[in-house]
């Protein structure tokens, strides 16, 4: 149920892209109950940004991969489709960032002895060592939270954040692991800067064909 924020740019409308909408308020017809919802995101993404702020600071890793290496410092190997469900996200997704947390010796990517197609992950003793001295990742905040809602407001809450990416046309986006979108290997500040605004104006103008439908 968890769609990655990211980072995201700040969106900025102007006339032509809003078109008959432009003079409308957004905020104007919502209830008391809209700042509600705006600031409960606004605090989940504040936290969930110092946090990674705080990882680069201290470990120099993103919030991602700190989550990553958490939940792989138990004794048992964990394959990549385990990964994935530890931290709630997409096979292909995780791979990206345990392929990186690899490339810097902190974990290791070993083929099973009994199954060939399985590649075990573990961490390496470096990785066991930046872990003992890394702050707390705030995605384990947010699970423990997510696991203490009951089962019926817990799919509550799914449909309804649900209906909130899909009424801003991002359902067909695939979600990236928080704050990890920015970290591909090899890519300047100037490369990184320039996707994320390509990313930024693709998500505006699908917010302004939303309004104008």
């Amino acid at each position: 149920m968890f769609v990655a924020l990211g980072d995201p740019p700040p969106c900025r409308y102007d006339a032509a892209s809003m078109g008959n909408h432009a003079s409308t308020d957004p905020a104007a017809d919502l209830s008391p109950e809209g700042r509600d919802i705006i600031d409960s995101i606004r605090r989940i993404v504040q936290v969930l940004r110092i946090s990674s702020r705080e990882a680069e600071r201290t470990v120099g890793l993103t919030a991602a991969q700190l989550f990553v290496l958490q939940r792989l410092k138990g004794d048992n190997a964990l394959s990549l489709n385990d990964l994935a469900s530890r931290t709630l996200t997409h096979q292909s997704s995780v791979s990206v960032v345990a392929q990186r947390l690899a490339d810097r010796g902190l974990i290791s990517r070993i083929r099973s002895t009994q199954d060939a197609r399985r590649v075990e992950l573990s961490l390496t003793p470096a990785g066991r060592r930046l872990i003992a001295r890394a702050p707390h990742a705030a995605q384990e905040h947010l699970l423990t939270a997510v696991r203490q809602l009951s089962p019926a407001p817990r799919r509550q809450l799914a449909k309804l954040l649900g209906q909130l990416v899909h009424e801003m046309g991002l359902a067909a986006e695939a979600p990236m692991m928080f704050f990890e979108e920015g970290a591909k290997r090899g890519r300047s500040r100037g490369t990184a800067a320039r996707g994320t605004a390509a990313r930024g104006t693709t998500a505006r103008r699908k917010i302004a064909r939303k309004r104008s439908e």
